[in-house]
């Protein structure tokens, strides 16, 4: 009995022992969050990406009509010139060769006022009149002058007449010729001071025949054809001789004063060709550098680069800020793109080229550039189909249809 009891103890141990270990067995299988393969060990496999875009080979089919919308166009890569150039910033001025100060010629007080600022004038229109005593003199003093040279012509005529005939003395006759000569210096002087004064001698040759009211006044007139920048006259006002009543400028022509930094100047130089440009509703214009100043200013530490501009169309006022893009040299390249048919992708530039399959990025590297072309060194050959223009929906198309790829796999 005793042996058959000790055999049953053994037996229900060892069915005790056998439960515990089935059920820590079961629960290490079934927990969800037991992961058996953190303890596998497997050699390094490098991602199948590694060293490769995304992008890259992947090319994008367009219908016609999508063409027709992004407004797509190509070109054939081939040579070119890329210009290297610097920009220089500036002023439009004025042409001062081609400015005048209108000054009277006599003190007076304003009659007439015939132009505002910023109208257009002829060349010899009357643009003011002012009453001047100061010409009423001089025009008396010269009529004066010429009644007395008449009237001692006459009378020297007569004297060598009479001289001549024996009738008169010698002493007479020099006398009268003494006096001729007197008047006709007195006669010149007053007609030099009114052509000081601005009158020619058709003017003269007219002025006996003159009204009074017409002596005292004065015409001022314009210089040249152009247009009235600065006006500093009012009816009624006194005016002199040291001051200027108004400023014509021929606008037509233009003076562009480039500042040049010390570092730049190597570059610059009078006949180098220049590009101007304002803002984005004026035209570019071409001008030739006419003028380098040899002196750098003590406060802006830059000299003065200037360009005569012809401004026939009036689009470059004085006073407006433009840069100037001066080509310094030219290097004859193999390939040569437009710089916005550059994109990039994946950090990487590319350019996009049309085979069999479509459009699919080229990635490229560059060489040369300016601010309108780049040199294309590798990635793009001499007679490939590119596109120049909508180059952007291209890239954004490859960017959209990466993310929609990214978004399926759960990353």
């Amino acid at each position: 009995m005793k042996s058959q009891k000790r055999i049953t103890i053994i037996a229900v141990v060892l069915a005790v022992c056998l439960l515990g270990y089935l059920t820590v067995h079961n629960t290490t299988h079934d927990d969800p969050e037991h992961d058996h393969t953190e303890h596998v060990t497997t050699p390094y496999a490098p991602d199948a990406h590694e060293g490769h875009s995304e992008n890259e080979g992947q090319a994008i089919e367009l219908t016609p009509e999508e063409i027709s919308q992004i407004g797509l166009k190509t070109a054939v890569a081939g040579p070119g010139t890329v210009d290297i150039h610097i920009n220089l910033t500036g002023e439009i001025k004025v042409n001062q060769d081609r400015m005048a100060h209108v000054v009277p010629r006599v003190e007076g007080v304003v009659t007439e006022v015939y132009k505002k600022l910023g109208d257009s004038v002829r060349a010899g229109e009357v643009i003011a009149v002012i009453e001047s005593r100061e010409l009423a003199d001089a025009k008396a003093s010269y009529l004066a002058a010429v009644e007395s040279y008449e009237m001692t012509k006459v009378a020297f005529d007569r004297e060598e007449k009479l001289w001549q005939e024996k009738i008169s003395s010698e002493q007479d006759y020099l006398e009268k010729k003494q006096a001729l000569t007197e008047a006709g210096i007195d006669r010149r002087a007053a007609e030099q001071k009114l052509h000081a004064i601005g009158f020619d001698e058709s003017y003269l040759k007219n002025l006996p025949g003159e009204s009074e009211q017409l002596l005292t006044g004065f015409e001022i007139k314009a210089p040249f054809e152009g247009t009235i920048i600065e006006r500093h006259i009012v009816l009624g006002e006194l005016v002199g001789t040291e001051s200027a009543v108004y400023i014509v400028a021929d606008l037509s022509s233009v003076w562009v004063d480039l500042q040049v930094y010390p570092k730049d100047l190597k570059y610059i130089k009078t006949g180098q060709q220049v590009v101007i440009s304002a803002d984005s509703e004026i035209p570019d214009a071409a001008g030739i550098i006419s003028y380098v100043g040899p002196i750098v200013g003590t406060q802006s530490r830059t000299a003065l680069a200037r360009v005569e501009l012809s401004n026939e169309a009036g689009v470059f006022r004085p006073g407006l800020f433009v840069t100037a893009r001066v080509s310094v040299s030219e290097t004859h390249v193999k390939v040569v793109v437009p710089k916005n048919a550059i994109q990039s992708l994946d950090g990487r530039k590319c350019v996009f080229i049309k085979d069999d399959h479509g459009f699919e990025p080229a990635f490229i590297e560059i060489g040369l550039e300016n601010t309108t072309y780049v040199e294309v060194i590798s990635g793009l050959t001499a007679g490939q189909e590119y596109v120049t223009k909508g180059a952007f929906a291209l890239k954004s198309k490859i960017v959209t249809s990466t993310l929609d790829s990214h978004a399926g796999h759960g990353h």
